[in-house]
């Protein structure tokens, strides 16, 4: 069964942090930008992607699985961003509102996974 990821929920919060995301990586150190700001911006573009991916799959056990690649990445962007903050580049403020989201995200993957997941 094919989805139309644009209607997901988890897929249009996930487009909104990844825009988030590049744009807090804008102000990091210029001897950053081929390290944690190129990881991060892939692990970010990596959930919305993967949601998609998965929606023109044909079977729900297919969308499960880059469900699944996409709670993963979440998981990712959360250590990386925890890093930032440790390494100062970002403020306690920004971690916990972006944290917050990112958390969100990870609770309506599970949530699709568990649906999907036959």
């Amino acid at each position: 069964m094919i989805h139309n990821f644009r209607d997901l929920e988890v897929w249009q919060k996930s487009m909104k942090l990844t825009s988030c995301i590049y744009g807090i990586t804008k102000s990091f150190p210029q001897n950053e930008i081929y390290a944690l700001c190129s990881q991060m911006q892939r692990a970010a573009t990596s959930i919305p992607s993967n949601i998609a991916e998965g929606s023109g799959r044909f079977s729900d056990k297919e969308l499960a699985y880059f469900l699944n690649i996409a709670l993963g990445s979440a998981y990712e962007l959360e250590t990386e961003l925890l890093i930032a903050n440790n390494a100062q580049y970002i403020n306690e403020e920004q971690c916990a509102l972006i944290r917050q989201q990112i958390i969100e995200i990870q609770k309506m993957l599970y949530a699709l996974i568990k649906k999907y997941n036959v």
